[in-house]
């Protein structure tokens, strides 16, 4: 079986963009059989428009102590362009075609794998462990929610999906709100009758504009990330929408946040003789650790284990770790060294690569009794 390096550049140079990670699905459950485990793929793919659902695989406990899962999603953000994995001169694994690499997060997913087939070859002692890999993570943590959580035997988990050097434990999440805004004007010509126009994308424009957008305060951020308007230019357009985000590891300001973002787009169409649809939904709950809760010390043994220098931190971004903690479930979520993700310049040390699998084994050896 191949070595880190190799799996992962090879799972690497399949594309997997949300909802179609198939191809890697079917890499990821080989391997398992060559290990000689069950793969299990649940029907979430068909009930989130994917085209493969959560694969699943357990190592029954063969010493006592505390099981564990270890989860990753096998989605990327989209391509632009062909992967080709490469290891520079600096040892330093990259994407030769000069678009996103994919270490987010099959990088853990090798590791997850290379970790696991040594713990079968050197039959060493463990408490229990469950593999789990997730579809459609990237947009909105789609797969995980999918999934039935109460097949985990283990309470305990751990994800590798923080771009941040090795030895970095996420302690919190945010909690996040998404708005989408539908902004209803009137339709006119727009050189000879503007004036009976209602500009639906001016209104759009101005709330936008009277938005606290990027990082609105230590806790909290705000984004607006995609609009749609308008049919010609000649048309004074009628309807115009965006989709806006806020985040915040303090759910009352998030709260307030959000509020008062819909009161900027409602004043903002009432200025423009508009009227503005807001739907709000949630997107993901927060959590927060605290340093000697159990899942947190496990990491901090297994990384003092490794040989990791322990540093504990917060994260503006969410992971498949947001699901199963709102669910009951300690997962936590570990830094495995990636740089530059969802960027044409990601890329992750080949040296980086080999110690997440050390780490893992020591996550295995400290979850022992």
């Amino acid at each position: 079986m191949p070595e880190v390096l190799d799996l992962f550049t090879e799972l690497a140079a399949i594309p997997s963009p949300s909802g179609e990670e198939r191809a890697v699905a079917d890499v990821v459950s080989a391997y398992l059989r060559d290990c000689a485990l069950e793969v299990d793929e649940d029907d979430a793919g068909a009930r989130i428009g994917a085209t493969a659902g959560n694969l699943y695989t357990r190592l029954e406990p063969t010493a006592p102590g505390t099981p564990i899962f270890l989860c990753a999603h096998l989605d990327t953000v989209p391509p632009t362009g062909r992967i080709e994995p490469v290891v520079d001169d600096e040892d330093v694994v990259r994407n030769a075609a000069g678009t996103i690499l994919g270490a987010d997060d099959k990088a853990a997913v090798a590791v997850m794998l290379e970790a696991t087939r040594r713990v079968l070859s050197e039959r060493r002692a463990h408490a229990g462990i469950e593999l789990l890999f997730t579809p459609k993570e990237e947009v909105g943590l789609i797969g995980a929610a999918a999934f039935d959580e109460s097949r985990l035997t283990a309470r305990h988990g751990f994800v590798y999906d923080q771009a941040a050097p090795i030895g970095e434990i996420v302690l919190g999440a945010p909690h996040s709100q998404s708005l989408e805004a539908t902004f209803h004007g009137k339709a006119s010509h727009a050189g000879m009758y503007p004036e009976e126009g209602r500009n639906a994308i001016v209104a759009a424009a101005r709330a936008v504009a009277d938005l606290r957008l990027g990082q609105v305060d230590e806790y909290s951020t705000a984004n607006v990330g995609v609009i749609h308007g308008g049919v010609a230019s000649n048309i004074v357009p009628e309807h115009c929408m965006f989709v806006a985000e806020a985040r915040s590891h303090d759910e009352r300001r998030l709260a307030d946040l959000v509020q008062e973002m819909m009161e900027s787009i409602s004043f903002a169409a009432e200025m423009s003789d508009c009227r503005a649809d807001i739907e709000s939904r949630k997107s993901y709950r927060g959590y927060r650790f605290k340093r000697d809760d159990e899942v947190v010390r496990f990491a901090a043994d297994a990384l003092a284990r490794a040989g990791q220098d322990v540093r504990f931190g917060l994260s503006g971004g969410a992971a498949d770790a947001n699901v199963f903690n709102e669910r009951g479930l300690q997962c936590l979520n570990l830094a495995n060294g990636m740089k530059d993700i969802h960027t044409p310049d990601e890329r992750i040390a080949v040296a980086d690569l080999d110690a997440m699998v050390d780490v893992t084994l020591a996550l295995v050896d400290a979850a022992l009794a």
